[in-house]
């Protein structure tokens, strides 16, 4: 059973507030939105920490997009399509892959500063890319800039209010439409905003998994709230883990970004070997899931913890030049990029799955959208390709957008929503504890390799934390480790059905990918009654619904 609202509360005794829209999260997705929907409409834009604090600022690769001449949309289609494994939407990729060329506009318009080569943007080559299509800035600070610019424009906007370091703890819905969230300010006193519209801008779920390039706020919010208020969730156990993160005594799980194999850097196990031949002709430009279990494969055959990314024959200012950020992130540590092999190894990354949306960005709840990492358009699949999440946040930010100019104002509803149960104090065990056995769960039982045993293992036992989600919670990291716990169970439980190989999802018992049985989706819904809802879609073909299942 999972509950429809995290915590009682009764609106008659909130303050109220009122807005055109509602924008959850920052990063590109967040930040983008509002400031599109600004154009014509009030705006409120909450953040649980602040505008610099999400996955875009440490993304350091880049953003796809067709540019240059010797390049096409269906060049870039083609390779999206390849690394999706099958799984893609391909209304949802031709979406992005011609639509992504005016986003991109519009972010340098929006004052974001892209690296030039004689006076032409810069273009780089990553993993599964045909060609060079990758924009950077600073190098391979792209996240960095994007956000630099556009919370300079957002803190200007006279349409749009931000609410730093609030949480938002659930959505409020009737009759199947969202009409506003439950939000808990910094005092921990709360609050309810109404709006026309609410978009999910929250991330993802990286905090998941033990080791994840991923900041500590990335904790599935989104996921969880819109399964609690009716949205669909999809393809969550399409976990990407990157290859190459920093793996050394005393430095966080920092990204070693794939942009520096497209220049060139190979990868060597810890007897210099260099081993990428043995499992791709693409070498260590194969698709993220191949190499990562390459690595893992050396990791296990020398007896090691790590392996080396090696751009040392490239000379010292090109490497500064170009990787800057990475270069200055190593340098205390004793590492110098230009020099030294770079020890890595995989850690959690992205989720190619998350809120369902159609083509417009809005979820099976009317009146809510999703955008970037939380969503799930469909342009993903099975695996990532390397850059094209920056690109998908712009495009279908520009969607939602469209679609939000043609809903009608809201009308009254909600007025006397009281809730109130018997909640009990939650155990006394330290969230800290608590969210570090369930990162180890997941990366032991539903990481990079799985199986049946290890998987049913690991839901056995997350569902006994279940009736944490019954708890008097009060604190927000209570509200983000109850909503981990949500997208675990949904990962594990999903990755468990799914009895075949495919994209970020490797099971060791069903090593081979299975086409006539699963290209399909599973997707996940909560019944009125807070049953965990599983059903298999795929193209062509009406939602097969399983009974429901706690």
């Amino acid at each position: 059973m999972f509950p429809r609202y995290l915590v009682d509360f009764d609106m008659q005794q909130l303050p109220r507030a009122r807005t055109d829209v509602i924008v959850i999260g920052a990063g590109i997705a967040g930040l983008f939105t509002a400031i599109k929907a600004s154009e014509t409409k009030s705006v409120l834009m909450i953040t649980k920490k602040s505008l610099l604090d999400s996955n875009t600022r440490y993304s350091q690769g880049g953003i796809a997009a067709v540019i240059s001449d010797e390049d096409s949309p269906e060049f870039h289609r083609q390779d999206t399509l390849v690394a999706g494994a099958g799984l893609c939407d391909e209304a949802a990729v031709s979406v992005l892959v011609h639509e992504g060329p005016d986003g991109v506009r519009d972010l340098i318009r929006m004052g974001t500063v892209f690296d030039e080569e004689n006076g032409e943007l810069a273009l780089t080559k990553e993993g599964a890319h045909s060609h060079r299509r990758i924009l950077h800035a600073h190098g391979d600070a792209t996240g960095a800039e994007i956000v630099r610019s556009l919370s300079e424009r957002t803190k200007l906007d006279p349409n749009i209010e931000l609410w730093d370091d609030h949480y938002v703890i659930d959505l409020l819905t009737e009759n199947g439409e969202c009409r506003g969230a439950l939000v808990q300010k910094p005092d921990g006193t709360r609050v309810v905003v109404e709006a026309d519209a609410t978009i999910l801008c929250s991330g993802g779920a990286g905090q998941l998994f033990r080791y994840t390039t991923n900041p500590d706020i990335a904790t599935g919010d989104g996921i969880a709230i819109a399964l609690r208020a009716g949205a669909e969730i999809r393809d969550v156990e399409l976990v990407q883990f990157h290859p190459t993160a920093l793996c050394y005594p005393g430095a966080p799980r920092f990204l070693i970004s794939e942009a520096v194999r497209g220049e060139g850097a190979i990868l060597r196990n810890i007897k210099g070997e260099r081993f990428m031949a043995r499992y791709h002709e693409q070498l260590e430009l194969a698709p993220r899931d191949v190499v990562a279990r390459a690595i893992l494969d050396e990791m296990e055959a020398t007896k090691s913890t790590f392996v080396y990314i090696d751009i040392t024959h490239e000379s010292e200012e090109f490497v500064k030049r170009r990787f800057p950020t990475i270069y200055g992130f190593c340098l205390p540590f004793g590492l110098d990029l230009s020099t030294d092999w770079i020890p890595v190894a995989p850690a959690a990354h992205y989720m190619m799955g998350g809120v369902k949306t159609d083509l417009h960005g809005e979820t099976a709840v009317k009146r809510l959208f999703a955008c970037g990492e939380v969503s799930s358009t469909g342009v993903h699949g099975g695996n990532r390709l390397g850059s094209n999440s920056l690109s998908e946040a712009i495009v279908f930010g520009r969607r939602i957008i469209e679609r939000i100019a043609a809903l009608p104002p809201l009308g009254q509803g909600v007025q006397q929503l009281c809730v109130a149960t018997h909640r009990q104090e939650p155990q006394q065990q330290s969230i800290v504890e608590k969210r570090l056995k369930l990162q180890k769960i997941m990366l032991r039982e539903a990481g990079i390799r799985r199986d049946a045993k290890g998987l049913q293992r690991g839901l056995d036992e997350l569902k006994r934390q279940v009736a944490f989600l019954d708890g008097a919670l009060t604190k927000q990291e209570e509200y983000e480790f109850a909503n981990l716990l949500t997208c675990a169970l949904l990962t594990t439980k999903a990755a468990l059905r799914r009895e075949e190989s495919r994209g970020g999802h490797y099971r060791v018992d069903y090593p081979k990918r299975d086409d006539d049985r699963w290209i399909r989706h599973i997707v996940f819904r909560l019944t009125p009654e807070g049953q965990l809802e599983e059903s298999i879609q795929e193209a062509g073909a009406e939602p097969r619904t399983d009974e429901p299942q706690v």
